[in-house]
């Protein structure tokens, strides 16, 4: 088994959120150990959409999200934050001198004097529609559920189901990407809150 992690703060999770808890704890001086299921930081941003311009960041008209990681992985560079990834934290607990222990599923253990929880929406599971026989389109066969490079729609005809803060912008972003863009809702008004949603064109 390998060595317990010592550190002052552990911040479980490595989106955005606590990626910036690093920079403040480290104004601080005190030490960060970030734990995220995820093999690399940035949380959804960099796992699902890091090439996703996105625009309710302060200071950022619009910004990649994959580049707000890289910014804020050199903000936090100078304090030194050490990570495990690819882990998710099992269990942990309070020891008799105040102090918290965790373990991971992999059986890491980390003992820190504070626990902070930016978890967001955890694990990411894409909600599928109920279509026979989609499996078999999964996999890069012409089914996605997230858009790692939108250079790979490039002229092509796509069509997007969904009526979200996601499905909004990608249709947006998109129409100058693909050849052709079709978004599909279930209902008759949109639940993103994005201030300029696509004009959708009703059948009939």
């Amino acid at each position: 088994m390998s060595a317990v992690i010592s550190t002052d703060i552990c911040i479980i999770g490595a989106g955005p959120v606590g990626l910036f808890a690093v920079f403040e704890a480290g104004l601080l001086k005190l030490r960060c150990h970030v734990v995220d299921a995820l093999p690399q930081p940035g949380g959804q941003l960099s796992e699902i959409y890091p090439k996703k311009p996105i625009y309710d960041i302060p200071g950022y008209p619009e910004i990649l999200a994959g580049d707000l990681i890289d910014n804020l992985m050199k903000q936090i560079a100078p304090f030194h934050p050490t990570f495990t990834l690819g882990e998710r934290v099992e269990s942990f607990a309070k020891l008799d001198d105040g102090s918290f222990q965790l373990t991971t599923t992999d059986g890491t253990e980390v003992q820190c004097k504070a626990v902070a929880i930016a978890g967001g929406l955890g694990s990411f599971e894409p909600r599928k529609p109920a279509v026979e026989n989609l499996e078999r389109f999964e996999g890069g066969k012409g089914v996605h559920y997230m858009v790692r490079d939108p250079e790979h729609f490039r002229d092509k005809k796509i069509v997007i189901a969904g009526g979200g803060d996601s499905a909004l912008d990608w249709t947006n972003f998109l129409a100058n990407v693909a050849s052709e863009v079709t978004l599909v809702h279930r209902g008759t008004t949109f639940r993103g809150v994005r201030a300029s949603p696509p004009r959708p064109r009703w059948p009939g």
